[in-house]
């Protein structure tokens, strides 16, 4: 009797959970509209061939396979994200939405929501299906303390603030403020996390040091050597692999990533035929080192490729808490008597441009009014003469009220030392002395970020959308730690950052960028140094690629990964075998170089 009544409760318990549980159930909208993307043009290969071996070099193993977490921010955890697939991406051609991970998404009302359907045959590499409870704990994944990552315990606390499962294959990702419609894609995303393989607790940053991750993508770790090579394999049946968008790519069977410490080293391995491939944009690799044998005799291709992406913001940043450049003729003379066009042509062998502006290559946010100071020593003089600067002491470098117009030049790479050293020359012939300061680059890095320069030489990473509050806001001037590092507090600009990141209307935010962009050029806080407009590489005559060769956005011509840019290349099992043969012999082939302008910029 009290077993019969006990099994009875236990019933009504689960009847209540379950009756619970339903009535607490996420609902979709009714009039939810569902869109997607097959129309737009593909940008691969039907003359891919599958199979083969492509070989790449990097200059550190990595510390870890984690991709969150302590020592996860090195190079090589490009290669495990891209492995990652994105719900939704951007054509690398057009900037269309398209779909990945996702077959359909919608947009909420409220401006901040989006809503993804992921794909039926989505699977991770054991072969389980990716459903929406691996979003779910995507989020309490990148929540959770025990993954020791405090930036994405921070973004994705306050900037991501829900994942909502409506079945096992619908969800929406909710984001904090409201965003034009392409953007809450990029700002709002999250990638799936395999929830069966995690076991989030204090031991989870050295228990999954050294684990392989299930993931989405094309390849997978397959062999390792520790501190020598990673080898990554082509799955054989890739859920994806006949999915528009991403079909015809990751061609080659085994991509070995090999540790070569020494570029020079590195170069030497790739003549000989050890690697299949090597970055060619510095000029002196382009124009000087790859004229070997193996170059001439037509072994190894040489391929200039144009693009359109987004350009770093590289240069001198002058810091306005200096008392003398607080005066702005005197910053407009600075950069007038700054010689980049010497730079251009005897350094860079006229392959680079100068860079315009802040933020070049953004597209439609980027303004392309916007013209660089120029090289003008008269105008530089002018100024400075206006502004009391008219006595010069015996080497020429101009005095007022006892002071000498001289900074220094703090910059954190010897690369750039040279550039460095013929702007102080030009710039001493209008009375202006920059003294180069080396520190190495932690010390540098200290250095700008408490605002302890004059004038740095650096550059920023890029992003999606320009991003001005960081770099230009009062609200980061005067302080230490912040991005702000030319002190710049003006008003008109910080009115102007406030409605750019208020703005929900994509057609006001572009407007605003470009007013943005106007008054950071007027304000000379900034000095834009040179831009690369193209890749080049280096390729042994066996890999092939499509016409055009990479995309728009392309900045590597032989990514092996990336969702949208990478995978373009195949082997030619053939031309290898007829390569070798050739080598062996002493024979050789025509010399090949190729510029490919397609994707050219008639004014950067």
């Amino acid at each position: 009797m009290i077993n019969s009544t006990l099994s009875i409760l236990i019933r009504s318990a689960w009847v209540f959970i379950l009756a619970t549980n339903i009535a607490f159930a996420a609902i979709l909208p009714n009039n939810i509209a569902w869109v997607t993307n097959t129309d737009s043009s593909e940008w691969s290969s039907n003359h891919a061939q599958k199979g083969g071996l492509f070989r790449l070099n990097i200059s550190s193993f990595p510390p870890t396979l984690r991709t969150v977490g302590p020592d996860s921010n090195n190079s090589f955890r490009s290669f495990l994200l891209d492995n990652q697939l994105p719900l939704v991406d951007m054509h690398p051609n057009t900037g269309e939405i398209i779909p990945i991970l996702a077959s359909h998404w919608a947009y909420d009302a409220d401006g901040k929501t989006v809503y993804y359907k992921i794909k039926d045959n989505a699977r991770w590499s054991d072969g389980k299906p990716v459903t929406a409870d691996d979003f779910l704990f995507a989020l309490e994944f990148n929540r959770s303390k025990d993954i020791v990552a405090p930036w994405y315990n921070k973004h994705y606390s306050e900037e991501i603030t829900d994942v909502i499962k409506f079945d096992s294959r619908t969800i929406a990702i909710v984001g904090a403020r409201k965003k034009p419609k392409k953007d809450l894609h990029y700002y709002y995303s999250i990638q799936p996390r395999a929830k069966h393989f995690h076991r989030l607790n204090s031991r989870w940053v050295t228990k999954f040091n050294w684990k392989i991750e299930p993931n989405t993508g094309p390849y997978q770790i397959t062999k390792i050597r520790k501190g020598k090579t990673i080898e990554f394999t082509r799955k054989l049946a890739w859920w994806a692999e006949d999915n528009r968008y991403l079909r015809n790519r990751f061609n080659v069977d085994k991509v070995l990533i090999k540790t070569v410490r020494d570029p020079n080293t590195a170069f030497k391995y790739f003549e000989r035929g050890e690697l299949d491939v090597f970055n060619l944009t510095i000029p002196k690799l382009w124009h000087k080192k790859s004229n070997g044998p193996m170059f001439n005799k037509g072994f190894i291709h040489k391929l200039s490729f144009y693009n359109q992406v987004e350009q770093g913001a590289s240069g001198l940043f002058l810091n306005l808490e200096n008392s003398i450049l607080k005066n702005i003729d005197v910053r407009k003379a600075i950069a007038h008597s700054l010689n980049f066009d010497k730079i251009i042509k005897q350094l860079l062998r006229s392959d680079y441009q100068r860079l315009p502006t802040f933020h070049t290559g953004y597209g439609d946010y980027s303004n392309n009014e916007i013209e660089p100071p120029g090289f003008n020593l008269k105008k530089a003089a002018s100024l400075l003469e206006d502004s009391g600067w008219t006595d010069k002491d015996h080497i020429g470098i101009r005095i007022k009220d006892q002071q000498r117009l001289s900074f220094t030049i703090s910059y954190g790479n010897k690369l750039h030392e040279p550039q460095i050293i013929v702007l102080a020359e030009e710039a001493k012939k209008a009375g202006i002395e920059l003294i180069p300061q080396y520190l190495e680059s932690t010390s540098f890095y200290k250095n700008v970020i408490e605002k302890k320069h004059d004038i740095a030489w650096l550059g920023w990473s890029t992003g999606f959308r320009p991003a001005y509050w960081q770099h230009f806001h009062s609200d980061n001037a005067h302080k230490a730690q912040t991005n702000n590092i030319t002190n710049i507090a003006n008003p008109i600009v910080d009115n102007l950052i406030n409605k750019y990141r208020e703005s929900t209307v994509e057609l006001e935010r572009i407007q605003l960028a470009h007013k943005i962009e106007s008054e950071i050029a007027e304000q000379v806080v900034f000095i834009p140094s040179t831009m690369a407009p193209f890749t080049r590489a280096g390729y042994w005559r066996w890999l092939k690629l499509p016409e055009p060769a990479a995309t728009k956005t392309s900045k590597s011509i032989f990514n092996p990964f990336h969702p949208t840019q990478g995978g373009l290349f195949w082997v030619d099992a053939k031309s290898k075998i007829d390569s070798l043969s050739a080598k062996r012999s002493g024979k050789g082939f025509e010399a090949r170089t190729i510029i490919n302008n397609d994707y050219k910029a008639i004014k950067p």
